[in-house]
Formats: C-alpha cells, sequence, structure tokens
C-alpha cells in the first residue's frame, strides 16, 4: 500500500476540484488544458518557488511509495559493474530521481529530465545546497533540461536501463494537444531502453483504458512491447497503478 508522506500531493483527478483560493489559483486553466506546454511548467514552478524555502513538489505520492517497485527492479538488471543508467522523465521537483539515486543499492546513474528550465534549475540548486550521499559511492545524479519527446535525439539506442514515468503521461493525455506526445514518448522509451529495460509508469488511469491505448501507441513502434500492470494503492480514495512496458524480444 502507498506510504502517507509529509508532503504535498496532488492529483490530476483532484485538480478540477482545486477551490480558486490556494497557492496555484494562477495557473489551474494551464494545468487542466496545456500540460503539455513548457510555458505552463514554467510559470507552475516559478509560482511554487516564491513560496520560499524549497520543498519537492510532488505528484501522486512519493518515492517511498513505491520504491518497492523500483529497486528490485533494478537489482535484478545489476548482472555487471557498470552503472544503470536511469530516466526519470518530467521530473519537475519530485524526489523520486534523487531517491533512487540515494536508495540504490546496485550502481545507477541518474538522469532527471524536464521540459521546465525553472524546475531543473531549482532542484540542481538543491542538489548542490544540500548533497545526499548516494548507497552506491558509483552512481551519480545530473538534472537536464529536456524535452522528452525527442529522447532519440539525447541518447543512444538500448541505452537506457529503466525509465521511469510517475504522472508525465497522465498530464499529457489530459491536455488538449498531448496525446499524441504521450504516445511519441512510449515509441522513442521502446528504442532507447536496452533489450532488458523496463519502462515504469505510475498512473492513477484504470488499466481498461490505459492498457488499450499502450498496446495501441507500441504497435506504431519498431520495438514490440510486453505490457503488464499491478495495483499500487490507494491514497486519498484514488486507485494507484504500475504500468510495466518492456521491449519484447523473441527470447522472452
Amino acid at each position: 500500500m502507498l506510504l502517507l508522506l509529509n508532503r504535498t500531493f496532488l492529483t490530476l483527478k483532484s485538480l478540477r476540484k482545486v477551490s480558486p483560493t490556494c497557492w496555484h489559483h494562477t495557473l489551474t486553466n494551464d494545468l487542466i488544458n496545456n500540460m503539455d506546454k513548457k510555458a505552463t511548467w514554467d510559470r507552475f514552478y516559478t509560482e511554487n518557488s516564491r513560496k520560499g524555502t524549497f520543498k519537492n513538489f510532488e505528484w501522486f505520492f512519493g518515492f517511498h511509495s513505491v520504491k518497492d517497485s523500483i529497486l528490485p527492479l533494478l537489482q535484478s538488471m545489476s548482472d555487471s559493474p557498470a552503472p544503470l543508467h536511469v530516466l526519470d522523465i518530467g521530473c519537475g521537483t519530485s524526489a523520486l530521481g534523487p531517491g533512487i539515486y540515494r536508495h540504490s543499492q546496485c550502481a545507477v546513474k541518474v538522469t532527471c529530465a524536464d521540459i521546465s528550465q525553472v524546475a531543473v534549475r531549482l532542484m540542481q540548486e538543491h542538489a548542490e545546497s544540500t548533497p545526499v550521499q548516494p548507497c552506491n559511492p558509483a552512481s551519480t545524479l545530473v538534472f537536464r533540461e529536456m524535452d522528452c519527446t525527442e529522447l532519440e535525439g539525447h541518447f543512444e539506442p538500448r541505452s537506457l536501463a529503466l525509465i521511469v514515468d510517475k504522472g508525465t503521461t497522465d498530464a499529457l493525455v489530459r491536455s488538449k494537444e498531448g496525446r499524441a506526445k504521450a504516445g511519441r514518448i512510449v515509441r522513442q522509451c521502446l528504442t532507447v531502453l536496452t533489450r532488458s529495460g523496463s519502462l515504469l509508469q505510475f498512473s492513477d488511469e484504470d488499466p481498461d483504458a490505459r492498457l488499450l491505448w499502450l498496446e495501441k501507441e507500441s504497435q506504431g513502434s519498431e520495438v514490440a512491447a510486453d505490457i503488464s500492470v499491478h495495483e499500487v494503492g490507494e491514497l486519498r480514495g484514488i486507485t494507484y497503478f504500475c504500468y510495466l512496458i518492456t521491449p519484447y524480444t523473441a527470447q522472452h
């Protein structure tokens, strides 16, 4: 079950019920209708940073709620001393990527990527001001401003062991023009993942809808995919799921 953390959580379903008196009231329409736009997120994280002391902002939940879905998977992939490359797409100011870096027993290179320059800057500044030691001394943590619909322009084919998507696809498919971008991300993930790698999507969308969509989008990729799902748990009346998408090979 999900662990309740002492942080601010926001679900995309609850977003439509947000009171206009909340701190992000000026961004509500952008978040609902334009969640695929860089400008929306730059304004969002700029507004969030004005509250003063840096705090990780978590969509859905934090790292500790899903560490049991991530860390054992990484450990099962670790069959060489070389660090596993992990990508957190649409990281925002979440502590998910830093959590993997800090707690993974096997060596990892964690890249936290977001389209928002503001979010990336805030994360870099926080990491520099409050550095943490990784569980494995060979692990590294980097932050990159990146459009995650263009993964093939940043990573070589078959180079990433794990890609984690916590709410990014959900934001895109709910925006006016983002569904096509979300499908492009899935197809590009399959291209840049190693043959033993995985894409993890954490979502509040029911499997009946998400599995059909994933199957449809993965069919447009040059790499076929195996797709499965398990329930993560319930938080504040909303059930969350972990969708596991892996490149398919004849050896499977």
